[in-house]
């Protein structure tokens, strides 16, 4: 039934694919048909028995740790399918241009792969408190829930503030999306909607993404991680749950620094202007942040030169004011003026002269 659908659709779902595609790069593409090609081989059981991630499988003796890098390529429903294809599509439109094809790839490897390894041990937590076999061997961790997760993330990053619903009940913004995605996939999965892995996947994909971007994403300018306000793990939660999860993380962070998993962040102090003292923490410039800045610094320089020019060039009206310019006048201009005692005293001199 599945087959017969995607046939039916394929037509339409190819010219729409090839559109979005059209301006992407490689790894883009690379994903996209790799994702095409793990559905298709998901009807086989054989080969979604190899590529997914078996947390019994990962083990000694089976060691099947391959299954980390081929499971985010296989799905298992085409609804899934066209969401992973245009998470993959989004990434590359609006991601990709500030990253780089090569971050974006590393960040996708980052993202799933640990996701991963981290949802397998869960799931062997999970056997060791039940005992329960199913949970090693009948749990297949597959697709790119992480992935979605990170870009959900990864958007409240770059635009925080940008609305995407007006409603009445208020403005739903980016920043809201990772929270409200995640208690919708744990909802569809106590409807049955999703397979197990799935809730488990996505939130595990939250904190991965969060902590790559806060701490490791290497920046053009040298700097490492995003320690802007804006971006805290307490600011994906409501207003009133912030101060207290804010104390918790803070705690957390602090035991992270001691054990040296993260660095503390060091201000750095711009004493070169004479007059000015720049104070700057590690990743609060993110790309956004800089593009406004390029566009205030090109209008700043628009209006000076404007300026510039109304100085340099004379006012019209002064121009048609002002008498024309000949040769006995520009003769009379040029030479030196005469002091007020001269002029009076040949004055006096002419009246003496006509009395005589």
């Amino acid at each position: 039934m599945a087959m017969s659908s995607m046939q039916s659709n394929w037509p339409f779902f190819k010219q729409q694919m090839s559109l979005a595609l059209g301006n992407s790069s490689v790894v883009v593409k690379f994903a996209v048909v790799a994702v095409i090609v793990g559905y298709c081989l998901s009807f086989s059981e054989d080969a979604l028995h190899i590529l997914t991630v078996t947390p019994g499988n990962v083990l000694p003796p089976n060691f099947w740790v391959w299954t980390y890098f081929t499971h985010c390529f296989v799905e298992l429903h085409f609804w899934m399918l066209v969401c992973d294809l245009g998470v993959i599509v989004l990434y590359g439109k609006l991601l990709e241009p500030l990253w780089g094809a090569l971050e974006m790839l590393i960040f996708f490897l980052v993202v799933n792969i640990i996701v991963a390894v981290i949802s397998a041990f869960t799931y062997m937590m999970v056997y060791l408190i039940s005992q329960d076999t199913d949970f090693l061997f009948e749990t297949h961790i597959h697709g790119l829930s992480g992935y979605l997760a990170g870009f959900s993330v990864a958007t409240k990053q770059v635009m925080p503030d940008h609305v995407l619903v007006n409603s009445p009940f208020g403005k739903l913004r980016n920043k809201h999306i990772p929270l409200w995605l995640l208690v919708t996939a744990l909802f569809a999965r106590l409807l049955g909607a999703v397979d197990g892995p799935f809730p488990i996947m996505f939130g595990w994909g939250l904190i991965v993404s969060w902590i790559y971007l806060r701490f490791y994403q290497k920046h053009s300018n040298g700097n490492r991680g995003d320690m802007a306000d804006s971006f805290t793990f307490a600011s994906f939660f409501p207003d009133q749950f912030q101060p207290f999860i804010s104390i918790v993380c803070n705690v957390i962070f602090a035991v992270f620094v001691h054990l040296k998993i993260c660095k503390k962040p060091q201000r750095k102090y711009d004493v070169s202007a004479p007059t000015t003292i720049t104070v700057s923490l590690p990743g609060t410039d993110p790309a956004d942040a800089e593009r406004r800045r390029q566009l205030a610094l090109k209008a700043l320089n628009e209006r000076l030169s404007k300026v510039d020019q109304a100085a340099n060039w004379p006012n019209m009206e002064d121009l048609d004011a002002t008498p024309p310019t000949t040769p006995e006048t520009q003769s009379v201009s040029s030479e030196a003026p005469l002091d007020a005692k001269e002029v009076l005293g040949s004055e006096s001199n002419n009246d003496d002269e006509e009395e005589s």
